[in-house]
Formats: C-alpha cells, structure tokens, sequence
C-alpha cells in the first residue's frame, strides 16, 4: 500500500511538470522578449555596413542574423551576393557562419502538434486511470468488511471469570462445533444465532473470543455499523459477503458487535420500508432464516439494548438464545481481578477479597482498568510493586476521578465540608440497614469536594422500603448536619438532594412503596428510533399528581426529621470525628473505627 502511495506521488509529480512545460511552451511567444529582433531589408543592411554600424554577423543559408553598435539586433535575407563576406571583413565586422537548418519544420511540427497531442494523450490515459479506479473503489462497496482473526484464538473460557452462567450456555455451541455429528444423528439442531446481552464491559465480545479459542474455528468478527452506508444497497450486499465468506470456511462463527446499529426495529426511521438500514437488516434476516444445518455456521451478536431489536430478529430460527451477562458479583470480581492481576508484581498486603468489596457494580473493563491505574501510579512513585495503597487510589480515581491537590479551599469551607461528610458518615453507621462506613475524605476529587464511601457487606438484588427510608436519610445527613453545626444551609448537598427525589419518586411511582398503595405511576415512552427513553408518559391524574408530589414531600421530610433526631443525639460526637478528619484529611481503617465508636442511636 506505501510503494502504490509513492508510485501515486511521482505520476502526480510528473504530470504537474507536463502541465507546466506545456503552459511554458503555450505562452512564452506571447511573451515580450528582453531584446526584440528587428527584421529590415538588405539595402538597410548594406547602408549600415557602409557607415560601420554593424558589429557581428551569424550568416545561415540565406539568413542572416547581426547586432549594431548600439546592441539592437536585426535579420534579414541575402540571395546570391558574392561580394557579403568581402564587404563584413573590410568593416572588421565579426562574421560566425552556421550550416542552414534544412528540418527546421520538423521541429516546429513536433513543437506545435505533437508535443500537445502527446500531453493530451498522457492526460487522457491519467483520466482513464482515475476513473477505473475510482470504479474498482465504488465496486468494493458492497464486498465484505468481516475481519477474519488470523490464526486460532489465544483467548479460552478460563480467560473468562465472572459469568459462570454464561459460560455454561456457551460449552454446548462449543461441543457442537466440534462434534456437529453427535447432534445431527439425534435430529438435534443448535441455535443458529446467539444474542449476548448485557452491559458494557462485561465481557460479551471476550466470550466471543473464547468460543472461537476453544472451538478451534475461524472466526469472523464485523461491526453492525460496517453494513450501513450512504449508497443504497451497499449495506445488503455486505451481509451477503459475510455469510459467503464464512460458508467458504464451515465451521465458523461471524460475531457482530453492537447488532443493534443495523438490527433497530422496522418502521421507525425516517426512510420507512425504503430506508437503507431496512433493507440490511431484511437480508440479514433472509441469510439467517436461509442456513444449511449442515453448514455449521453460528452466528453471535452483542447488545446492550435488546429491547429496540426487531422482533423477527428474535424469533426461533434466528436468535435462539439469548445470553445475558449481569454485571459480576463479589465472587465473580474477585476471579476477575485474579486474571487480569496476572504477570503484576502485588505486594503482599494487596488483598483482592477487599478490592472486589470495595467495587461494588464494576464490569470487568472496569475492574480492569483499577488494576492498570494502580500499576501506573506505582511506576509513578518509582516503586518496584504495586501496593494497597496504589491500588486503593486507583479505586477512588475511577469512582471519583483524580484527586485536584491544586484546589485551595479555605479553612471555612474545609470545616463545612468536614461537618458535611460527617453526617453522612454518622448515619451509615449508626442506621441498621445502611451499607457500613469504608473510607471520610474531603480532598477534592473530580466534581466532588469530598466523600463518604460505604461497601455493601453482600450484593443485594432486592431492596426494601425500610432500606429505601435509610438510604434517603443518609443521603439528607450532610445537609442536616449543615444546619444542625453552622445554622445555614450551602449547595454543597445539591447532588445529595437530587438523588434523594428522584429515589423518593422511584419508591412511590416505581416500588409502590407509599400510602397511594402497590400500584406504579407513569410509563416510559420509548422512541425505538431514538433508541432510547425520553419521555414519561403520564397516566394519572391532576389529584394523584398532587397526591404524589404531597406525599414525596411528607417523605423526604420525615427523613429529614429523624436524621436531625440522629446527629443532634450525637452533636458531640461530630465535633470529635470532624476534628480527626480535618487533621488527616482521609479516615479509613483502624482510624475510622476509633472515631466511629461512640456513635449511637437516639434512645426511644
């Protein structure tokens, strides 16, 4: 590809000389020349050579070419003079005698026609050139932009930790890939497409991976962009590619990231039945619906928005199988960090037990990604391991971003804030339901000014509306403890107060937690096109309306109330711990223990 830029650069090169010479050649006798020639006849001759004007003289044939005293040049012609020579010696004229040029209309034939005829042609040859190809691009539209991974893959299922469940779906692809007989004797036919959905980073395109890697298949990986483009058609003719490619190689696998860039449901885009991403996603379905069970072909395609597929992608025939991937639990985190901490040199203080806690919600990518963070901060200290420490920052940076020690925050506002996570920090302790204290800062990271973190001691997939109550009144207990130390109220809680509602809302109109009783209130309208929620849609009235917002505010009151109940109980308590922390900056561990000990709850 480099030696067709080059050869590309020179013909580009060699045509602008072309064009050049050729303007050159065009214009120059238009040009006024320095020193015009002044043709004059021979009598004009003959009397400057009587006076002595003429200097020098370049005779060839009948031409004669000379320059006067004054430098002016001249021509003219001599037919039969014998006596010229004789007459230029007697006035010491400098004579030059040049042999007649006999194919002078040679050259000025080459000169005025062929060379432009040969310019011409050269161009003309240059355009068709373009033109071929320029058509052999606009041909390969429609050819397929699968990627085959060259050689077998390296990546296998023990490479995959974390979606055990998945796993197990995946093993039965696998086997079938290696002894398709044993299923085609007992009529038994595998899924023709696999839908592996879930959130990103998870895992989805790894497994792919790994499914080739213990398959020992070629594997063919496309992205569901690749199919659309600006010319109509283009799109369709790419999906054909893709299936004859992989027919040419059985058994394979095609693996299409984001399907759902081509595979949205029909009828809602702009073009309707004629829309060009329709028509990739019809041939799609008609080269699924049309396999050969003896083909041996699966194909796997990733998602993390099954809802806006089109129902004829999913249908059996097509997507048989559908393969979720949750986001991992604590022991899922924990074989993950145990993978990707392979070949890093971990103290031994470094314990991924506490690291999987503390990451609670993290995907692989991200978990991941603590680990590279906490080797590049370690490289960063010129340290020869990695240690808790790094790894601990590492965590924080990915939550919370990197910590901004170029801040200044004056005394005043560092005691605020202090006084602000410590009422966070008191209420998770003290409240039976909240998630337990792990680590008060309130060094400047990211968008926040500080940060309470508290770990869940289990992942929990359910939550209960007593969970819900102290989850809100944790998040009040900065704000309370604003008023309850400084009597004023700083915007410091305006993200507190904006997760408070909206949970609030999600317990009355989503849980049916509240006096309105177990019912939901409001509907998402989904606009397929856009791929996304938008809107809520109302389905009440003005009276439950009224009724909901009431009873949002009797809510958010009440936990407002007993948090107050809760801090001022322990007032005294909070000047201690906000003493400690804005000391150390940062309480966690033993440190954070001591100072939390004397909390307590309100006696009844």
């Amino acid at each position: 590809m480099k030696d067709q830029k080059n050869n590309w650069n020179w013909w580009n090169f060699l045509l602008w000389v072309l064009i050049g010479t050729f303007i050159l050649m065009v214009i120059s006798p238009l040009l006024p020349s320095p020193q015009k020639t002044e043709e004059i006849s021979f009598s004009q001759f003959l009397n400057s050579l009587d006076k002595g004007d003429i200097k020098s003289v370049r005779i060839s044939g009948e031409d004669i070419f000379g320059k006067l005293s004054n430098k002016k040049e001249f021509k003219t012609r001599a037919i039969n003079y014998p006596n010229l020579v004789t007459n230029l010696r007697e006035k010491n004229v400098d004579i030059k005698v040049e042999p007649p040029m006999e194919n002078n209309w040679v050259v000025g034939l080459f000169a005025q026609i062929l060379l432009p005829l040969l310019f011409f042609a050269f161009l003309w040859w240059l355009l068709l050139r373009q033109a071929q190809s320029a058509n052999n691009q606009a041909m390969s539209f429609g050819r397929s932009p699968a990627r085959a991974l060259e050689g077998k893959s390296n990546v296998t299922f023990a490479d995959v930790a974390g979606v055990d469940e998945a796993k197990e779906e995946l093993k039965e692809i696998v086997d079938f890939l290696k002894n398709p007989d044993k299923y085609q004797k007992l009529g038994a036919k595998m899924p023709k497409g696999l839908l592996l959905v879930g959130a990103p980073g998870t895992g989805k395109t790894l497994l792919a991976r790994a499914i080739a890697g213990e398959a020992g298949v070629p594997f063919l990986t496309i992205s569901g962009s690749d199919f659309v483009e600006m010319f109509v058609g283009v799109g369709a003719s790419r999906v054909r590619g893709v299936f004859k490619q992989a027919k040419k190689q059985t058994p394979s696998i095609i693996f299409m990231d984001e399907i759902d860039a081509v595979g949205r449901h029909r009828g809602a885009g702009l073009g309707g039945g004629h829309d060009e991403r329709e028509q990739t996603l019809n041939q799609l379905l008609v080269e699924m619906d049309g396999f050969d069970p003896k083909t041996n072909i699966i194909i796997i395609a990733a998602t993390n928005r099954p809802d806006i597929l089109d129902p004829a992608l999913l249908r059996p025939g097509r997507f048989d199988r559908q393969v979720m991937l949750d986001k991992p639990d604590l022991k899922g985190r924990e074989a993950i960090l145990i993978i990707h901490a392979k070949g890093k040199p971990f103290a031994k203080n470094v314990d991924l037990n506490i690291v999987a806690r503390r990451t609670p919600g993290f995907t692989g990518a991200d978990l991941e990604n603590v680990l590279n963070e906490s080797a590049i901060l370690a490289a960063r200290s010129g340290k020869t391991e990695i240690t808790m420490t790094e790894v601990e920052e590492a965590i924080d940076r990915v939550m919370a971003g990197p910590e901004k020690k170029s801040r200044a925050i004056s005394d005043k506002e560092k005691n605020i804030i202090a006084y602000h996570e410590v009422g966070h920090a008191m209420l998770s302790k003290v409240l039976p339901n909240a998630d337990p204290v792990h680590k008060i800062s309130i060094l400047p990271r990211g968008m926040a000014l500080g940060y309470t973190l508290a770990l869940p001691l289990e992942d929990k997939y359910l939550i209960s509306k007593d969970q819900v109550l102290e989850q809100i009144m944790v998040l009040l207990g900065g704000r309370v403890a604003e008023e309850l130390v400084f009597n004023m109220a700083t915007s410091g809680a305006h993200n507190d107060l904006e997760r408070a509602t909206e949970l609030t809302k999600k317990m009355i109109c989503e849980f049916g937690m509240s006096k309105l009783g177990p019912r939901t209130f409001g509907r998402k309208d989904r606009q397929i096109f856009l791929g996304r929620d938008i809107a809520e849609m109302k389905d009440y009235g003005e009276k439950t309306a009224d009724e909901i917002d009431h009873e949002v505010e009797f809510i958010i009151n009440d936990c407002y109330e007993k948090a107050k109940e809760i801090l001022s109980h322990n007032r005294s308590n909070i000047d201690i711990i906000a003493k400690a922390l804005i000391e150390k900056e940062t309480l966690e561990g033993i440190d954070l223990e001591n100072v939390l000990k004397a909390v307590s709850l309100p006696e009844k």
